[in-house]
């Protein structure tokens, strides 16, 4: 049976369009054992979190087994929040959050993203989860990824140079990750 990644896109006018591209490169990377998966959510440029909860939840109850979750921008951000506040049925492998904004003080404002922190952390010590962040990235701050990596002390945290929001639409060294978490020696 392939393997589950279940890649939520970032927010805004054509986001879906412009992260179908870090959906292709993923794909690539990972090859034909692994089955990306990779919904359009719903009010891409309002991206209010219910109607992006019900969407996540809807995908979720159509898949078994483990599951990899992977985000980019606000998708990141909806993850952690909906797995942090939600029941998942399914066991996580890992969870890869790209370019994630983080919500709260020293970081945007707005409170329906804001993640009760401790419950969060409690939550995901015994899941493998990943930030990336470029620090060039000209819509969320690298300074995001800081903030972070405060908060989730056991989180891997890859800095790049040089890869803008969108990565240079490669997430090769993703890839990288996701594999090492289902073949150690490819780590």
């Amino acid at each position: 049976m392939k393997k589950q990644v279940l890649f939520i896109q970032g927010s805004g006018a054509g986001a879906y369009q412009e992260d179908e591209k870090l959906v292709k490169s993923l794909r690539e990377a990972l090859g034909s054992e692994y089955n990306v998966l990779y919904p359009k959510m719903p009010e891409e440029e309002s991206s209010g979190y219910e109607d992006w909860k019900l969407q996540i939840s809807k995908e979720l109850a159509a898949l078994d087994g483990g599951l990899i979750l992977v985000g980019h921008s606000v998708g990141s951000s909806i993850l952690l929040k909906y797995i942090s506040e939600e029941r998942v049925e399914n066991p996580l492998t890992g969870i890869f959050l790209i370019a994630a904004p983080y919500w709260g003080i020293g970081g945007w404002q707005m409170d329906e993203f804001v993640l009760d922190e401790g419950q969060a952390s409690k939550l995901l010590k015994a899941i493998p989860i990943f930030f990336y962040h470029s620090r060039d990235d000209e819509v969320v701050s690298f300074a995001h990824l800081a903030r972070h990596a405060e908060k989730f002390p056991g989180a891997t945290i890859r800095e790049f140079e040089g890869r803008g929001h969108q990565f240079n639409n490669d997430l090769s060294e993703v890839a990288v990750d996701i594999l090492s978490l289902s073949d150690p020696q490819q780590a």
